[in-house]
């Protein structure tokens, strides 16, 4: 498709936006981190806003997708190991309660996003890689922290668009799933009050 039929090209404006969103939650989650890092992680977001990449793949089962990533050579190995790191970092943030309903070890599958980072960023380093910020190193390295700060982006996401009753009760049920304090607290200040061991909020 040509870009006169595509419409405005908004990557500009949602790069910007996710920034400032990774920058907010790395700051609420106390990480320290670089600012390489910080725009990785914004283009991350910006691509799974605009449907650049999905969570599909990690549909069929991570050891088999590593293993299949290990087994490809140069620019192809490479891609495919981001891309398990970045889908799996972005799932975990977003959809870890639910993965973890569905039988997965919540623990396991980060050590997997590690991994295929610390593959990717090891490829990286034999290549020269330029002198460019190790990125890929340290979100391998800080992995949990990183999944904490994609949490607090998807629950900040949540939040932030709590105005219609079906988006409070989405909320609600995250908080439920997750134990949020971000959400605990935004629901206080609707006017609810959210409460263990029971279906509804008082």
């Amino acid at each position: 498709m040509s870009e006169s039929h595509r419409g405005i090209d908004l990557s500009p404006n949602v790069n910007g936006y996710f920034e400032e969103v990774v920058d907010d939650a790395v700051r609420a989650r106390r990480v320290d981190t670089s600012h390489a890092t910080k725009q990785y992680l914004a283009g991350l977001l910006g691509d799974y806003a605009r449907g650049v990449h999905s969570v599909e793949p990690l549909e069929r089962p991570l050891t088999f997708l590593l293993q299949d990533a290990l087994e490809q050579t140069g620019a192809q190995r490479f891609e495919r190991l981001r891309r398990i790191g970045d889908g799996v970092l972005y799932a975990l943030g977003f959809f870890g309660a639910r993965m973890t309903r569905r039988g997965a070890d919540a623990r396991y599958v980060m050590v997997v996003g590690s991994s295929a980072y610390g593959h990717a960023a090891a490829m990286l380093r034999l290549g020269g890689g330029g002198g460019a910020p190790d990125v890929l190193r340290e979100l391998a390295d800080g992995y949990g922290r990183f999944v904490e700060v994609m949490t607090e982006i998807a629950d900040g996401t949540l939040a932030s668009n709590a105005d219609a009753d079906d988006r409070v009760l989405r909320m609600y049920e995250r908080w439920r799933e997750t134990g949020s304090e971000r959400l605990a607290s935004e629901l206080v200040g609707l006017g609810l009050t959210p409460m263990r061991g029971t279906t509804a909020v008082h």
